[in-house]
């Protein structure tokens, strides 16, 4: 119980005695007609301080507060739970939990029938029951994303290089890049598809690729254009020419709108290849995702249907993350938008 309390303070406890001294001494100043000849030295009541290693030796650690704050939370098997454990992750996760239950209940207790409106739980169960038929077609539809992406990324590289060569050609040709954007892809899905009729895998990824190449042009051809001027003009100064300002000025500093420019393409390929299967409606074994949500559609088979759509979302999802880490690893050690402030 002493251990608790706190050791009393000598100098608060001397100071009780002081005003009784100081009236004793004017009392006999007074007296002896000598007060201000007569100074009052009070004692000093603070204790004598320890100095050198032994004041070191007893001084109390003094504990860094803020390093306190800042260390991670680690668990014995080496999780950083504060991580996982934060605002951010929970809130999200609450809510869709919190929807999931409430879409069961309202489903059971209207008593919907599973054609218009499945509970979670039954499109959960169809998912495993089906996913030996719609993962394989989920495949199919990675392939034709895949592919268009990577034709609409690297052509979209290269004619963002080549308007910015020449403002001249930038201006031509770019308003026509902007009509093949504007124009609705399931109305020119069907002209692409009847003149390569040979090869529908090849049509679907024209039509995915129409759809994703133009951010990338847009992003690449900002991000050059927007490349400092003072170090334009250094360029020119030291006399660098078009290939050296263009590999170690602009494309560096075109590289976060091209990154941006990945990321809205990397969903918009997956939209255009779900698109282009929805036209084509092609069966047999190099069926897509999207033949089979049409089959579900005309079946009535709703629960496929959403578990399909599960699959159309956790890939486009599993996309952006993929092109976010990409971005992250490519502008964390230089760029301000990727780079982690420790405050």
């Amino acid at each position: 119980m002493f251990s608790a309390l706190s050791p009393p303070n000598p100098t608060m406890m001397f100071d009780r005695f002081t005003p009784i001294l100081t009236r004793l001494h004017r009392w006999l100043g007074s007296l002896l007609g000598v007060a201000e000849d007569f100074p009052l030295h009070l004692p000093d009541w603070d204790l004598p301080k320890l100095a050198g290693t032994v004041g070191e030796k007893l001084r109390p650690p003094q504990t860094d507060t803020a390093s306190v704050k800042s260390t991670p939370v680690i668990s014995p098997t080496g999780l950083n739970l504060r991580k996982w454990f934060n605002l951010d992750i929970i809130a999200p996760v609450i809510v869709g939990i919190l929807f999931l239950v409430g879409w069961e209940v309202a489903v059971r207790v209207t008593g919907m029938p599973h054609y218009l409106l499945p509970g979670p739980i039954l499109v959960v169960q169809t998912l495993f029951q089906e996913w030996g038929t719609l993962f394989p077609s989920l495949l199919i539809t990675l392939q034709i994303t895949v592919v268009a992406f990577f034709c609409a990324t690297i052509s979209g590289l290269l004619i963002s290089i080549l308007f910015t060569q020449s403002k001249w050609i930038e201006r031509s040709f770019f308003p026509y890049a902007v009509i093949l954007q504007t124009m609705p892809i399931v109305s020119i899905a069907p002209l692409i598809i009847i003149w390569l009729r040979n090869n529908t895998f090849a049509a679907m990824v024209v039509c995915a690729w129409i759809v994703a190449f133009f951010p990338i042009i847009s992003n690449t051809t900002l991000g050059l254009n927007s490349a400092d001027h003072n170090l334009l003009n250094l360029f020119q100064l030291y006399k660098a020419n078009r290939w050296q300002t263009l590999i170690y000025l602009r494309l560096p500093s075109a590289m976060p709108y091209f990154m941006g420019g990945l990321r809205i393409s990397g969903g918009l390929s997956l939209i255009g290849a779900v698109v282009a299967e929805f036209v084509a409606g092609t069966g047999g074994q190099r069926a897509g995702i999207a033949y089979q949500i049409l089959i579900s559609s005309f079946n009535l088979q709703v629960p496929r249907m959403f578990a399909a759509l599960i699959m159309v979302t956790s890939l486009g999802i599993l996309i952006f993350v993929s092109m976010s880490a990409l971005s992250d690893k490519m502008l964390g050690k230089w760029h301000e938008s990727a780079m982690r402030r420790e405050n």
